[in-house]
């Protein structure tokens, strides 16, 4: 009879963890959402679904407990019970910290862009398996010493089994380290027109392991990470302004008073023209070449778009060959005078 009853008991234990379980998810948790909801931050709401599953499973866990206990079994059944609960709990904090990982990095994240420590969104997933890991070690470790197993041998196996993994994936850990330093040093972002000793395009995607650029003949190029951080890289994308510089030869016949004037007439046109950046504009004379008398041009365009500043170059050109024309000077060309000595 006795025994009968302590089944039953045990039962009704395990039925009314159950129906509080069902009572906390739709009376506590959802009015502590809602209360959540209404803040300022989304930080509190996410803690809250984070402890979610973990607290409704620590009724029930709680619930056996109670039921087991209420059977009055021998003591080293109920040191082991409760080894079993401790076990129980370090896993569903574990749980609960890990579900909550994605907002601790994203909260790591914001911290360190306040304190204009740019860094972009790529490393929210690396923080946040980061984090996972490092909880699972501490969870698995507590655990392990809670059941007398020795710890520090784990440590130590771990240690050992971590620098064989390094060893293996030496160049996979060497990308990774490379697609931090790219996106912390951050000497281009996806969109922009880069030019390496080896490649030039445009980046569409940048991972931990490799940085995807397209080529301007449509190809998409997978480059590893750590070789990008070992080579120089141009980004022209991030250009202030487009250089445009030449060497015009007019010809030798010319004379100083029409070398004069289109020097003055040239760096006049540039001066006045909306394209070009007034900072810095040289018109010179600048040597005697072998066939020609070099006018020396050195600028900039104001835009640095591609095709706006093809326009831009070929309205300076024609307008360079106006004043030519109007000074009556002719271009050179590569000549050579050749003369015939007759016997």
């Amino acid at each position: 009879m006795l025994l009968n009853n302590k089944i039953i008991i045990f039962f009704a234990i395990i039925i009314i963890a159950i129906i509080l379980r069902k009572i906390f998810a739709k009376t506590i948790l959802q009015g502590l959402l809602k209360l959540t909801s209404k803040t300022k931050t989304n930080v509190d709401t996410e803690i809250v679904k984070a402890a979610e599953k973990p607290l409704k499973m620590f009724l029930i866990v709680f619930g056996f407990y109670l039921a087991f206990r209420s059977l009055e079994l021998p003591q080293n059944y109920n040191l082991t019970l409760t080894q079993v609960l401790r076990s129980c709990i370090i896993i569903l904090i574990a749980w609960g910290l890990i579900n909550f990982s994605k907002t601790i990095s994203e909260l790591m994240l914001k911290t360190m862009n306040k304190c204009e420590v740019q860094i972009e969104g790529i490393f929210v997933p690396f923080i946040s398996k980061g984090i996972k890991i490092l909880i699972i070690v501490l969870a698995t470790s507590i655990v392990a010493d809670e059941w007398g197993f020795d710890v520090n041998g784990f440590i130590a196996g771990l240690g050992i089994g971590g620098l064989a993994f390094a060893l293996a994936a030496k160049d996979t850990i060497a990308n990774i380290f490379g697609g931090l330093v790219l996106t912390m040093d951050k000497p281009f972002s996806i969109g922009d027109w880069i030019c390496t000793p080896n490649l030039e395009g445009t980046v569409e995607e940048i991972s931990f392991r490799s940085t995807k650029v397209r080529t301007f003949a449509h190809a998409i190029v997978h480059v590893p990470n750590s070789t990008l951080v070992n080579q120089p890289i141009t980004n022209w994308s991030r250009m202030g302004k487009r250089r445009i510089t030449f060497n015009l030869g007019v010809e030798y016949s010319t004379s100083i008073t029409k070398l004069r004037n289109c020097v003055a007439e040239i760096k006049d046109m540039l001066v006045n023209n909306k394209d070009i950046h007034k900072d810095t504009i040289f018109v010179t004379f600048d040597k005697f070449n072998n066939s020609s008398l070099d006018i020396f041009i050195y600028c900039f365009t104001v835009t640095t778009n591609w095709g706006e500043f093809l326009e831009a170059k070929q309205d300076v050109n024609i307008n360079i060959l106006d004043i030519l024309e109007k000074n009556g000077v002719s271009v050179a060309f590569p000549s050579r005078t050749l003369y015939m000595k007759s016997e």
